[in-house]
């Protein structure tokens, strides 16, 4: 059961009762001996004041109605205001994975381009290093042709 069909019982149930109290009530307490015309009165104030419980029952339901009719669409509100921060906030995490993906990625890349650097240093190392040699072992052979011969090198450190 739904919170309006419980509301429009008890008001049933509220309306049942103020039609039958009343009369029963306030007829109980009419002494006969009064005549009609009091009774008249009785009868006429009776009926006011059902009328009037009638119009307050009424207007209790109807604002029990709009309560929860309001509470109803609050509870929506909230509803829609929570999925919707759950979606932003996983849109929010889905970026900031991203992000951390480029990072590392890019990081990576670093690291290749630094390790590319440093292999061909060592390589340019390498060829000087070979060419040094070169040019000690041809130094040498010269040293050597020019003992056997006898000659002195034309160029002599090659600053005079």
């Amino acid at each position: 059961m739904n919170i309006t069909s419980v509301s429009t019982f008890v008001f049933v149930c509220l309306l049942l009762l103020i039609w039958l109290l009343p009369e029963t009530q306030e007829v109980a307490e009419v002494k006969p001996t009064e005549g009609s015309v009091n009774r008249d009165a009785v009868l006429a104030r009776v009926a006011t004041e059902k009328r009037l419980s009638l119009i307050k029952a009424w207007e209790e339901s109807e604002k029990s109605k709009a309560e929860n009719k309001a509470h109803k669409k609050l509870s929506s509100v909230s509803a829609w205001e929570n999925s919707k921060k759950a979606a932003v906030e996983a849109d929010l995490k889905k970026i900031e994975e991203e992000l951390e993906k480029k990072k590392a990625e890019a990081a990576e890349k670093i690291k290749n381009k630094i390790a590319a650097i440093h292999k061909e240093a060592e390589e340019r190392r390498a060829i000087i290093e070979a060419k040094k040699g070169e040019d000690l072992l041809k130094a040498e052979e010269q040293a050597a042709k020019y003992r056997a011969t006898g000659t002195a090198p034309k160029k002599l450190l090659g600053c005079f």
